[in-house]
């Protein structure tokens, strides 16, 4: 494992404007130099909102596009959510876009009942892992950051991500969710949200943040804007060594 930089993009998203928030994000991205990793927040060319399948992106469509030509130009893998269409199908996917062009992508696994989303797209079924510079990190959206067991470190990631679009209401919950899973895991994890008013004026303060695998608060903001820090691979093995709480870990078996 290498040191990995990663930038973590919070800002605004207009409801159901894809190009708007292209253009948003553009601006964001643009003057990183050096990064690695680029995370941007849960479905962010339409924001979480009711009518965002008439938005949906086809497979390899414009959104697609956007991410391969800025993941080419940066020399960084770009990631974030995506309402997209397959059939008739709708899916909550996070795509992890590499700078050749070539992607892996997470289906959203828990659909965020109180909000409708299982009603509008299908279930994920597959744990989803992926790799840079010797990392292993697992890509996981919004609602998935409720539960621990699909969380779980199975001593295969050392990173977890969590991309959102999570309310200010519940923003307690949030940070604190973020903090234990990093905590019990013994791993990195960032969490990208948004910032601003959606459609039905709720608030989300973003409250964007990297943890370290003690728990530690690395970075964290309030502010629209694009933060960079640097993880250490040593710091993370020496922690996993001087405590090693995985290996007191309860064995169990996940049926989907």
């Amino acid at each position: 494992m290498q040191n990995l930089t990663v930038a973590i993009i919070q800002q605004e998203i207009v409801p159901n404007n894809p190009q708007q928030n292209l253009e948003t994000f553009s601006q964001a991205i643009n003057h990183l130099q050096n990064c690695d990793l680029i995370v941007l927040p849960e479905v962010f060319t339409t924001g979480f909102c009711a009518g965002a399948r008439n938005y949906a992106e086809r497979v390899d469509g414009d959104a697609y596009g956007w991410m391969a030509l800025h993941a080419r130009k940066l020399q960084s893998v770009i990631t974030g959510s995506l309402v997209v269409r397959e059939g008739d199908t709708y899916f909550n996917r996070m795509v992890w876009m590499r700078p050749d062009g070539s992607y892996t992508h997470y289906d959203k696994r828990h659909l965020f009942r109180m909000g409708g989303e299982h009603l509008r797209y299908a279930v994920g079924t597959d744990r989803v892992i992926v790799e840079l510079k010797g990392w292993k990190i697992l890509p996981l959206i919004c609602y998935d950051l409720r539960f621990p067991v699909w969380s779980r470190n199975r001593n295969d990631y050392d990173l977890a991500l969590y991309v959102a679009n999570w309310p200010s209401a519940r923003a307690l919950h949030w940070n604190r969710l973020l903090q234990a899973r990093a905590i019990e895991n013994l791993s990195y994890v960032a969490g990208v949200n948004r910032v601003g008013m959606d459609e039905k004026h709720q608030h989300y303060s973003g409250d964007s943040g990297i943890f370290g695998p003690a728990g530690e608060i690395l970075l964290q903001s309030q502010e629209a804007g694009a933060f960079v820090l640097e993880l250490y691979a040593d710091r993370l093995k020496q922690y996993r060594e001087s405590f090693p709480a995985f290996m007191d870990a309860d064995d169990f078996e996940l049926k989907i």
